[in-house]
């Protein structure tokens, strides 16, 4: 019988310790390699991550973009609906104007509106906001119309306190936040938070607009006139749309009254 390494196993340890050896040993020339794989991994990971992240960014920043843009759509929109919606209250006629300039001069308040002679603008039209009125046409062109702001200090008009009738002048004082009543009596009825409204005399101004509101008074009884200070209506440093009114005529205004009767 020949007696062989195969049968008798006596090399089987030894060949065990040396694949166990011989694994160690291939597994320690490999981790050179295997780390650089980690890294290269690692690093194109972090790579895509800062990509992503900046794709992102770009992403969130675009739709920010977008909501703001849709926000102030609806808010411009709002204020159209209420702009529009005015005019079932005024008994005139009015168009819509997009004021699209506003003069550089300090010591003017005007505006620059859309609308001209071609859309049957003349001078002297009144142009209300929202909330009162606005000012008047003084000058237009064939698309285009100046208005003077109510504010402006060569402005003033007609005007009478709603509470209690009392009649007065309103004028700019050059500023947007300030009227100054003219030539009102220290006896006169008219306290502070008083509205004052377009009394119509004259024929320039329809009657019954805000034009603002009594914020301050002054009597000395060493003056005949009182100091009486009032607020604008009209949202004068605001406002992105008006309306032009266009009067009608009191033929017309009578034939549709006995219309409806």
């Amino acid at each position: 019988m020949v007696v062989t390494e195969a049968n008798t196993g006596f090399l089987d340890a030894v060949r065990s310790s040396l694949s166990t050896v011989t694994g160690f040993v291939y597994s320690f020339a490999r981790m050179p390699y295997q780390m650089t794989d980690s890294a290269s991994q690692v690093f194109a990971s972090r790579s895509e991550l800062i990509a992503d992240n900046e794709r992102l960014s770009h992403e969130v920043l675009r739709l920010s973009t977008l909501a703001e843009r849709y926000e102030a759509l609806e808010t411009e929109n709002e204020r159209l609906r209420v702009l529009l919606g005015s005019r079932a209250e005024r008994p005139s006629d009015v168009m819509i104007a997009e004021i699209i300039g506003v003069s550089p001069d300090p010591n003017r308040h005007e505006i620059t509106i859309d609308r001209g002679a071609s859309d049957g603008v003349s001078v002297g039209q009144a142009v209300i906001d929202d909330r009162g009125l606005f000012g008047q046409t003084i000058e237009t062109g064939e698309f285009t119309s100046r208005v003077l702001l109510v504010a402006d200090a060569s402005h003033a008009l007609p005007v009478r306190v709603l509470r209690s009738n009392v009649r007065a002048v309103i004028a700019g004082t050059g500023a947007l936040d300030a009227l100054l009543m003219e030539n009102v009596p220290i006896t006169s009825d008219v306290v502070e938070g008083d509205l004052l409204v377009s009394s119509g005399l004259g024929g320039r101004f329809p009657e019954g607009y805000p034009v603002g509101e009594v914020v301050r008074i002054e009597r000395d009884a060493k003056q005949t006139f009182a100091v009486i200070e009032a607020r604008p209506s009209a949202a004068l440093d605001r406002s992105r749309h008006v309306l032009v009114v266009f009067e009608r005529r009191r033929e017309d205004a009578v034939v549709e009254g006995i219309s409806n009767e």
